[in-house]
C-alpha cells in the first residue's frame, strides 16, 4: 500500500460544508486511473479546517467511491484525544491505513512527538505513515527520530519533504534515513517537483498533490521510475516544470484548487476560509500552465 503513487485529492469545502458529489468524484476518477492508493484528508485535503464529524463523513465517501483501491487517511489534530477518536472514526469508514502529521501550537519536543505516535500506533489496528511535513505542522523531524517511531507497531511508511537537487545528495538523505529504520518500513517524498529525483534515489512511493488531479501524469512518471527508467522520469518531471514554478510560487494546494475549478471538476469556492484561492492573475497562469501541457482536455 506504501508503494507507488499515493494521490492526494482536494476536498472540494464551502462554508456551507463539503461538496460530497465532487469530493466522490474526485476519488473515483484516482481509482479508475489505476493510483496505487489515494491519500483523502491530507494537507491538500484540508483535514485541519474540517470538524470531526466532517473528517469522519469525508472518509466513508473516499472509501466508498475508492470501490477497492487502499485510502490512507490523515488523522492529525492538535490533542492525542483527538488524534485516537479521528482513527477510530476512519478504521470504521474502512480506511486501509492512517497519515499522521504532528499538529501544535505549542513548539512540540522530540519527545512529545515520540509520544504522540507512541500513543497513537499502540492503538492502530492498520497502518500508519508519519507525515513529516514543516512546511504546515512547523515540525522538524531528524533522521533519529524518524528511526525511534519507525520501530514502533503498525509504523508502515514514512512520508518526507522534498529531497535535495543533487542526485548523488538525494540518494545520500535517502540512505542515510533507510539506514536507520526497519526494512518494512517504506519511505515516500512529496514536495512534488521532487519526486522523479526522490524516486530515482530509492523512494518506494511519491505522495503526489498533482496526482490527486491529474493521475495519468503522475502515474506514468512513478511507472518510469519504477521500472529503472532513471532519465525518462527525470524528463517527465523536468516537462511539468510550468507548473512546478507555479507550486512553488503560489502553493500547491491554491494552484491545484484553481486547476480543479477551471477543469470542471469542482465549484467554487473549494477552499475553506480563511482560505481563498488565487487573483485572476495567478489564475491566468495557472490555465497557461495547463494549456502548454496538455492538461485542459
Amino acid at each position: 500500500m506504501f508503494r507507488g503513487l499515493s494521490a492526494f485529492p482536494l476536498t472540494p469545502t464551502s462554508e456551507q460544508g463539503i461538496d460530497e458529489t465532487a469530493y466522490a468524484a474526485l476519488v473515483a476518477r484516482l481509482a479508475a486511473a489505476g493510483v496505487d492508493s489515494i491519500g483523502a484528508l491530507g494537507s491538500t485535503g484540508n483535514y485541519a479546517y474540517l470538524t470531526r464529524e466532517q473528517r469522519a463523513h469525508a472518509a466513508k465517501i473516499a472509501v466508498e467511491a475508492a470501490d477497492g483501491t487502499p485510502v490512507i487517511v490523515g488523522i492529525g489534530a492538535l490533542r492525542t484525544s483527538q488524534v485516537l477518536e479521528l482513527a477510530e472514526d476512519v478504521q470504521k469508514a474502512g480506511a486501509s491505513g492512517v497519515l499522521l502529521a504532528p499538529m501544535t501550537y505549542q513548539l512540540l519536543t522530540e519527545e512529545e512527538v515520540f509520544g504522540l505516535y507512541e500513543d497513537v500506533t499502540r492503538e492502530l489496528s492498520v497502518p500508519l505513515c508519519v507525515y513529516d511535513n514543516p512546511g504546515t505542522t512547523h515540525v522538524h523531524f531528524t533522521d533519529e527520530l524518524h528511526g525511534r517511531i519507525a520501530q514502533l507497531p503498525n509504523v508502515g511508511s514514512i512520508k518526507i519533504p522534498g529531497v535535495p537537487e543533487d542526485p548523488r545528495e538525494a540518494a545520500l538523505r535517502v540512505d542515510s534515513l533507510r539506514a536507520l529504520i526497519p526494512d518494512t518500513v517504506t519511505i515516500g517524498v512529496s514536495g512534488d517537483w521532487t519526486a522523479a529525483r526522490g524516486l530515482n534515489s530509492g523512494c518506494d512511493a511519491w505522495y503526489s498533490v498533482i496526482g490527486g488531479t491529474f493521475p495519468e501524469t503522475a502515474l506514468a512518471l512513478t511507472r518510469a521510475a519504477q521500472a529503472g527508467h532513471a532519465d525518462q522520469a527525470a524528463d517527465l518531471s523536468a516537462g511539468l516544470e510550468p507548473l512546478w514554478v507555479l507550486f512553488r510560487r503560489h502553493g500547491s494546494l491554491r494552484v491545484i484548487s484553481s486547476a480543479a475549478s477551471h477543469l470542471g471538476l469542482t465549484e467554487e469556492p473549494n477552499l475553506p476560509r480563511p482560505l481563498r484561492g488565487l487573483d485572476a492573475i495567478a489564475r491566468q497562469e495557472v490555465v497557461a500552465a495547463l494549456d502548454a501541457l496538455g492538461l485542459t482536455s
